[in-house]
């Protein structure tokens, strides 16, 4: 979790990766405050972009020096961004084993479908800031420009 030091520019690195299922994963915040929280119904009513069957985390707050870790287990997309820098685009990937899941969607496609109607969607800005999930499959990570 990286910010430049007006705060103005910040994003996670790797923005993408891809590792095996039951890999763990740990986010150190570097600068700044900085939340990893997956994009799911539980964590504030945001649509769903981690695998079905898996579980959703949220950080919370992390200061500089802290740590947070996960260990996921079930294949497919992962996306997720920082509370407070996600309409700055501050987000990013992991594909766990294969490409699959709500992660794979286009960002609109739970709009019309019964219940999911008051999800909130990812901003536009965030949407442009995920890395393609072929150039993931293709490289295994990407760092942030």
């Amino acid at each position: 979790m990286m910010s430049d030091p007006a705060g103005s520019k910040v994003h996670f690195d790797p923005i993408g990766i891809l590792i095996e299922p039951g890999r763990r994963v740990r986010w150190r915040c570097v600068a700044n405050v900085h939340t990893t929280t997956a994009y799911h119904p539980q964590n504030m009513n945001h649509s769903l972009r981690i695998p079905e069957t898996a579980r959703p985390w949220d950080s919370k707050y992390l200061l500089p020096g802290h740590t947070f870790e996960i260990t996921l287990t079930v294949e497919g997309v992962y996306d997720y961004f920082c509370l407070p820098h996600e309409i700055a685009g501050m987000v990013a990937r992991i594909i766990v084993g294969k490409a699959a899941g709500p992660g794979t969607l286009p960002f609109d496609y739970f709009e019309n479908e019964p219940g999911k109607h008051a999800w909130r969607p990812v901003p536009k800005l965030a949407q442009e800031a995920l890395p393609p999930i072929a150039d993931i499959m293709a490289k295994g990570v990407i760092h942030a420009a």
